[in-house]
């Protein structure tokens, strides 16, 4: 998945004409714990709480000028990508439609439902809800929004440009990213390229949701079970061959962690940096502290994807003391 430095920056103007830059920070705690000097993307900082609105907005951009036609739209989500297309939805005055899974984050959906979106819940798991979203955008003739696209992922590749731009002259040796259908995993690969750094890229995803795992090693799409508590942003049980291929290409590894992995990054991420992650978002970490002796000394990257966790599950989390 190429892009043209102009595509790149014209991704760039339409991001932050609805939002600033996100912080990247150094936090000393983290690094400390990690052995390493570690650099945090705050995507957990935008106006919806997560990455995903960089490809919303992109999506859109250029949807409304070559399809002006389009007046309402259709699309599955966990929660994240659907605040992603409700945020850029109201920009461009159209309507969309969500469906998510029965069971889902509630305050996801309430989040979704204030920015306009009209919430449909179908099925047990994302799969489910995605293909009775496809049923819906051809019986009602809807444009349907994938979630996983090039406009989706020019958008996103926006953050790790400014990440890799802000840390220029001391890119650094690894830079771990969340995966869950693989925008964001192939944003960074796009970012790299375009800021001509050599930085390793290694995707992380739920043990307990591996199909981007089975895949990266069986070189194929491998459809996996869901059974995850904590990262419902990485419930991913049917691949997209799309995502796949980059992954395949750009990838230096592909790992997984467990939910109390993940539920003691979430705790980490708040007693060090006083920084909310959801499951998805704190993944990152889990998987720099699960290979920290691999990285010790180095300059070491994470992405904090996201901070939308229900309060009661995170209060849970919050329920066990961070080590």
């Amino acid at each position: 998945m190429k892009f043209t430095r102009e595509e790149i920056e014209a991704a760039q103007r339409t991001v932050h004409a609805a939002m600033p830059p996100t912080p990247q920070y150094t936090w000393p705690l983290l690094s400390q714990r990690l052995g390493a000097t570690l650099w945090a993307k705050h995507e957990n900082h935008t106006p919806v709480g997560a990455f995903k609105i960089r490809g919303g907005l992109t999506y859109f951009e250029t949807l409304a000028r070559e399809h002006p036609e389009v007046r309402h739209v259709i699309s599955a989500t966990r929660g994240n990508h659907g605040q992603s297309l409700g945020f850029a939805a109201r920009r461009h005055g159209l309507g969309a439609t969500i469906v998510v899974p029965h069971g889902n984050s509630q305050e996801k959906n309430a989040a979704m439902r204030a920015l306009g979106v009209t919430l449909i819940e179908h099925g047990d798991d994302f799969q489910a809800a995605s293909e009775h979203a496809a049923l819906l955008a051809e019986r009602d003739a809807l444009h349907r929004v994938p979630s996983f696209h090039r406009e989706l992922v020019r958008g996103v590749s926006t953050a790790y440009v400014e990440f890799f731009s802000a840390l220029k002259d001391a890119p650094p040796d690894v830079l771990f990213v969340p995966i869950g259908l693989g925008s964001g995993f192939a944003g960074a690969a796009v970012a790299r390229a375009h800021c001509g750094v050599a930085t390793k890229i290694i995707g992380v995803v739920s043990a307990h949701a591996t199909a981007y795992r089975d895949s990266f090693r069986a070189g194929k799409p491998v459809e996996s079970p869901v059974s995850t508590r904590l990262a419902d942003g990485m419930a991913c049980r049917v691949p997209v061959p799309e995502s796949v291929e980059v992954i395949l290409r750009e990838a230096d590894d592909v790992i997984t962690v467990t939910d109390d992995e993940v539920g003691e990054a979430m705790r980490i991420l708040f007693s060090d940096t006083h920084n909310v992650a959801e499951g998805a978002g704190a993944a990152a970490l889990a998987g720099a502290l699960q290979q920290q002796e691999r990285w010790r000394g180095k300059t070491v990257g994470i992405s904090v994807s996201g901070g939308n966790v229900d309060s009661d599950m995170f209060a849970g989390v919050l329920s066990r003391s961070a080590s």
